[in-house]
């Protein structure tokens, strides 16, 4: 039903094509969403550097991983107060360390990182690993602010012959998770920022949620 839209074909990391020139910056938008390539190595590491727009202000990701690098811009592109991000990331960013591990911490400390939600598996088309919804807010309600919900979602899904499949029942129930915000056993978790320090700052969910399965083993 958007009938108000722009489409363009770009190096989004190299030469973003969604700029203002009023500011000399990026545009910036109230919602940013994407699925951006996983891993990718040749994504500009060298003019990433001295990045003309100011996108590596948390960090510079490694030379031959852009995952932090996409969600840098994304950052750069999410408008002052108002600005959210949902984007879909391999599973490695929310724990690997080094450069990554140092990005993901300075989020953390500017409390950008409202949401995580683990996926099952093969649910990709060209891949099967599995993935996470990460959701970040530039200005958290109260109620949220040094918090971030966990979501564990990776039994979510329908499976098939070649593919696993995210149907739209699974889609309302996290929907449903991530509205209400809470802790549910099993499925979801408040967690606190000391809480995941402790955890040097990782953001697996399953690190701070015990899995039914696990439970009855125990």
């Amino acid at each position: 039903g958007v009938e108000d839209f722009e489409i363009v074909r770009e190096d989004t990391l190299r030469e973003p094509a969604f700029t203002d020139p009023g500011s000399n910056g990026l545009a910036t938008f109230d919602c940013v969403i994407a699925n951006p390539p996983f891993s990718l190595q040749e994504w500009g590491h060298s003019e990433w550097e001295s990045d003309t727009w100011g996108r590596n202000l948390y960090g510079i990701p490694p030379k031959k991983n852009g995952d932090f690098a996409w969600l840098e811009h994304m950052i750069a592109s999410m408008r002052k107060t108002t600005g959210r991000i949902a984007v879909v990331q391999p599973n490695g960013v929310l724990f690997r360390g080094g450069a990554e591990g140092k990005i993901r911490r300075r989020l953390l400390e500017e409390d950008l990182i409202e949401t995580v939600i683990s996926l099952a598996d093969n649910l990709f088309y060209g891949t099967s690993i599995a993935a996470s919804i990460l959701i970040l807010r530039d200005k958290k309600s109260s109620e949220k602010q040094n918090k971030v919900l966990m979501v564990k979602a990776d039994e979510l899904f329908r499976r098939g012959r070649a593919q696993n499949f995210f149907d739209p029942e699974h889609i309302e129930q996290v929907a449903a998770w991530v509205s209400d915000y809470t802790t549910i056993e099993y499925k979801t978790k408040v967690v606190d920022i000391k809480e995941i320090e402790n955890e040097e700052w990782s953001l697996n969910p399953s690190l701070y949620i015990q899995s039914e399965a696990e439970h009855e083993s125990v």
